[in-house]
């Protein structure tokens, strides 16, 4: 519960963080009209006692096994809110030598970092292996044999989990989904046991666990159940002779009420996840990378409302100054993310009120935020909140229109602090050479 948060909101928010007050909608004990004004719109706000309450249920969920949480840095990777999450004791899951970057700029600590992704680099490899990260997760024999050949150059010896492709279905959007065997993911089982036979050709590296990570906003826990089950299955049959498998990694993917009732809490994961860990006959560590769970519904995008437009066949078109290049995910996964005014006193989502598709700006007709989404009826320059965007929001945002990307707000209680400014024109043109 946010810090001096009074009686329960007549409007829920999914999150107690944002509540409505009075008709009008506060982050904590800070009132999100007033922010806008002062900071400008389109602009991300998020808070800071959401992201400790999330990042605690997972720690008291997963408590029996005393896992190891990687904050995945993809989902949002501003160092304001990695030094909450470092702060907490988080590790991070990354996937560039960028976000590499990024940790260690908060300070994190580099054994508590693991490097994932089907596409690293020489110079991300080597840049890992100096910063003494804590593994690899490694998604081909070509990356092993270039982890291989850049560890030993180093004089080091490189430690790695092998990522599994465990063929299982997460029931999630497909652009989402990453452990089915189409998926460009992973290693499936059969060429992984082969793999694992010939560790001996790379001297330079040692297999410390093995991964997998079947897909992102999972809101049913038995696909990850049936995951772990086969990693766990394969650890214990496959362990190279030259070394201990001592890690296993269910990777992330928890997902979040986008939409009331649409996601069970972790400890429903928990429940089914942790009997299968405590079956294993050896101990096995576990590792996760959640994001979206912890900051998704951390955070919403407060945008302004440009124009109202009707069609002759009633048509009613909202258009903001939030556009495809602040939020992408409506557009990229047909994703939902409920809009509501920031003044308001009614209920969410009334079926009674008149449909509306909140749009941009952006010359694209995939430039929308909602289609035929129940609103309230709104004017020119009414502040509207999209919600449930903390997580992969503004970390996939663009310059595209060559619009400047929105600014970031942290809350903490009543304090408000820009984390990131907002870009300029100037920035735009930054690194250009007419």
């Amino acid at each position: 519960m946010a810090r001096g948060t009074p009686e329960a909101p007549a409007i829920s928010t999914m999150t107690d963080a944002f509540t409505y007050r009075d008709g009008s909608l506060c982050c904590e004990n800070r009132g999100t009209g007033d922010l806008a004004r002062q900071v400008g719109t389109p602009c991300y706000v998020y808070s800071r006692a959401a992201i400790e309450t999330h990042y605690r249920q997972l720690v008291e969920a997963f408590a029996p096994a005393d896992p190891l949480i990687c904050y995945s840095v993809k989902a949002n990777g501003n160092l304001a809110v990695l030094e909450i999450l470092r702060d907490l004791g988080s590790g991070f899951d990354i996937v560039s030598g960028g976000e590499l970057f990024r940790a260690l700029r908060v300070g994190a600590d580099p054994q508590k970092i693991v490097f994932a992704g089907v596409g690293k680099t020489e110079a991300e490899i080597r840049q890992a292996l100096e910063a003494d990260i804590l593994m690899f997760n490694v998604e081909s024999e070509p990356e092993l044999a270039a982890i291989d050949r850049a560890a030993s150059a180093l004089g080091v010896e490189a430690r790695v989990a092998i990522r599994l492709n465990p063929a299982i279905d997460p029931k999630t959007h497909r652009h989402i989904t990453t452990g089915k065997r189409e998926a460009k993911f992973g290693i499936d089982l059969e060429s992984a046991r082969s793999l694992v036979g010939r560790m001996g050709s790379w001297p330079g590296v040692r297999l410390v666990g093995y991964h997998a990570h079947i897909g992102s906003q999972v809101t049913d826990p038995r696909p990850h159940a049936a995951s772990l089950a086969k990693v766990v299955g394969f650890a214990q049959s496959c362990t190279p002779p030259n070394s201990t498998i001592e890690v296993v990694n269910i990777g992330g993917g928890f997902g979040i009420d986008y939409v009331p009732g649409q996601a069970p809490p972790p400890q429903a994961f928990a429940d089914l996840l942790l009997p299968v860990l405590e079956q294993a006959r050896q101990p096995l560590k576990l590792i996760m990378e959640p994001g979206r769970f912890i900051v998704g519904n951390a955070g919403v995008l407060l945008t302004r409302v440009v124009y109202v437009k009707t069609n002759s066949d009633g048509r009613r078109f909202v258009i903001c100054d939030a556009a495809m290049n602040d939020l992408i995910r409506p557009a990229l996964y047909d994703a939902h993310h409920r809009i509501w005014p920031v003044a308001s006193d009614a209920p969410f989502e009334d079926d009674g009120l008149g449909p509306a598709d909140v749009v941009g700006p952006i010359c694209e007709t995939g430039d929308f935020l909602a289609k035929a989404r129940p609103l309230p009826p709104v004017a020119e320059g009414d502040l509207l909140a999209v919600f449930s965007a903390g997580a992969y929001g503004f970390t996939m945002s663009s310059n595209y229109n060559a619009r400047p990307r929105a600014c970031e707000v942290l809350i903490d209680d009543t304090e408000c602090r820009v984390v990131r400014r907002r870009e300029t024109y100037e920035d735009l043109i930054r690194e250009e050479t007419p």
